[in-house]
């Protein structure tokens, strides 16, 4: 289920946003401006979905550094993260945790949380949480208080998992982890694309792109394999996918014209390496209802920029896409075919949209 809007604040440069969300959403702006802030913020919310917030946020330095640095209003400090579809309202809110004797001061306290389900008539409140106090709707639409307790550093909804009693809070918890992130894929000598790994059918790429050689084999067996190797030729001409096997262990090759034997993943450029783990992940046989790509641009030559606008064009007939680039050409590519682009600029250390 596609998202209508995303509602950030309280995060990092993100002082107070809300953006609309149509099928193909593009964030470009200068160096610095916040767009991967934004990234940051819906990958929070879908990590606070699988009760890994906590982690998430750890991996940047905890709660203190991701909280809003500049002026405040009087009062609590929160950061608060939501989205809004079809179906769903959706909105949690955190805050620094408690000093005394707690010894993981870098967590999350969890202050707020509500689960609205809005695809009917009027919304309908499935799920609030006041701090440590968590009320539910019953199956016989009676307000139930939740019995258990609830970890203060993660969200009520990846600790309710019961979907017989929950069925609506499954549904959402289920259609948030389908959501997908790309942001980095190692290409340094030591990285695991350029080695032969063992390989199982790999209808999703790993978030690493680890597993690159098996998703493109996928593609080739139970996918869009013409598609596949057409696009490897129009980014690459005369250039073929060449996927090495030998005893269940999968490597990424490719055959140059002029070049008699394929070239091995040791041997392919940075650039050429990402390439291919963005078409992996543009042509999965298992497209998800959100995919989030930060910058895929790194190390591409811009040769590459507009083919690689026609795989985010064709992938968005099936997904929605929410793409952050500070590469103009690629962001100019998809908005003459009509994708919603949204300049972010920084003012006084806020991010907000450009007029």
């Amino acid at each position: 289920m596609a998202l209508d809007a995303l509602r950030i604040s309280g995060y990092r440069s993100l002082r107070e946003l809300r953006v609309p969300l149509s099928g193909l959403n593009v964030f470009t702006g200068p160096n610095g401006c916040g767009k991967s802030n934004l990234y940051r913020a819906l990958l929070l919310t879908a990590a606070g979905a699988r009760g890994e917030l906590a982690k998430a946020l750890g991996a940047e330095g905890g709660m203190p550094s991701a909280l809003w640095a500049g002026e405040r209003d009087r009062g609590s400090v929160r950061m608060r993260l939501g989205f809004t579809n079809e179906n769903w309202d959706y909105e949690i809110a955190c805050g620094l945790p408690i000093g005394g004797a707690r010894a993981f001061l870098l967590d999350p306290l969890v202050k707020e949380e509500e689960v609205r389900y809005v695809g009917g008539s009027r919304p309908i409140a499935l799920l609030e949480r006041k701090n440590a106090s968590v009320w539910l709707r019953g199956e016989d639409g009676r307000r139930v208080s939740y019995p258990l307790a609830v970890l203060p550093s993660e969200s009520a909804l990846s600790q309710i998992v019961d979907p017989q009693l929950y069925p609506e809070l499954a549904a959402l918890r289920q259609e948030i982890g389908n959501w997908r992130f790309y942001h980095h894929f190692r290409t340094d000598a030591d990285t695991p694309l350029r080695r032969p790994r063992t390989g199982v059918l790999t209808p999703v790429l790993a978030n690493d792109g680890a597993d690159l050689a098996a998703a493109l084999q996928t593609i080739l067996e139970i996918g869009d394999g013409a598609g596949l190797e057409e696009a490897v030729d129009a980014a690459f001409p005369g250039s073929a996918l060449a996927i090495f096997q030998e005893r269940g262990r999968f490597e990424v090759g490719l055959t140059m014209p002029g070049i008699r034997r394929p070239f091995e993943a040791r041997e392919l450029s940075d650039g050429t390496l990402r390439y291919l783990c963005l078409l992996a992940a543009l042509m999965s046989p298992r497209p998800p209802g959100l995919l989030a790509l930060n910058e895929p641009e790194t190390s591409i030559h811009a040769d590459l920029l507009a083919p690689l606008a026609q795989l985010v064009l064709r992938a968005a007939e099936t997904t929605q896409i929410l793409l952050v680039t500070h590469a103009e050409i690629l962001a100019g590519h998809l908005e003459a075919a009509g994708a919603a682009v949204f300049r972010l600029e920084k003012v006084e250390g806020e991010t907000m949209l450009a007029d």
